[in-house]
Parts: structure tokens; sequence; C-alpha cells
């Protein structure tokens, strides 16, 4: 069917999307931490920054998952 040919589409490209947003979300905080370490007298080291990988990663696992699933059913 094409409705879950599109639907796997959409979830395809939103899991590239949100692994974009990841990795610019990432960079920014590690940058932020590493400058707020050095002059600004934050106590938490930059790759705290990296803890941000979980929930994105999180999301981008149940997108793929999803396409995965519609994927399936297109097929039928």
């Amino acid at each position: 069917m094409k409705k879950y040919k599109y639907l796997t589409y959409l979830f395809a490209v939103l899991a590239v999307l949100l692994s974009n947003v990841m990795c610019a979300s990432v960079a920014y905080n590690y940058c932020t931490l590493q400058w707020g370490g050095q002059y600004a007298g934050y106590s938490a080291p930059a790759d705290i920054a990296f803890l941000l990988c979980i929930p994105y990663g999180g999301g981008i696992l149940i997108c793929v998952i999803i396409a995965w699933l519609f994927h399936r059913k297109a097929l039928r």
C-alpha cells in the first residue's frame, strides 16, 4: 500500500533529521561547557554534553523501528 510506503519514508527522514539535530546539539553544548569550564568556572566537565546522545539515540532508534515496521507492511 502506498500509505505505508510514505510512512516508511517519513520516519526514515525523521530519523536522519533527528541524528543531525543530535550532532548539532551535542557539539554546541560541548563547546559551551568547555568554555564555561575554562572561563566561567563551571564544575561539570565538557564530556557531560555527550549524555544528550542517550535521549536522541532512543528517538532515532524508535523512528528506525517504526520505519522498518511500516516497510514490512508495505511489502505485503
